[in-house]
């Protein structure tokens, strides 16, 4: 209870830091970390697709897009087999 309130507990919540989950686990943050940068790689299909933009460019939009998103928050403490996850995505 908060004040007249009724608060629920939820099992996983999602903030612009990264995953909170009941069971301390960042499993869920880096899946859905990877799933957007992933999303993101796909629809970006005919940038990269494209002869007329330049190589560098390209590289720029995949740091500026992609790799942030994946490395977003990766200062926290996390576990050797999320690094590897990391790594490969």
């Amino acid at each position: 209870m908060l004040g007249n309130c009724h608060l629920e507990q939820c099992q996983d919540f999602v903030y612009p830091e990264g995953n909170i989950s009941q069971d301390a686990s960042c499993e869920k943050g880096i899946v859905r970390r990877t799933g957007l940068a992933a999303g993101i790689v796909r629809s970006l299909h005919q940038i990269w697709k494209a002869e007329d933009i330049s190589k560098s460019t390209k590289v720029l939009l995949y740091k500026t897009l992609v790799q942030s998103i994946i490395l977003y928050n990766s200062n926290v403490t996390v576990k050797e087999n999320h690094k590897r996850k990391l790594s490969v995505c």
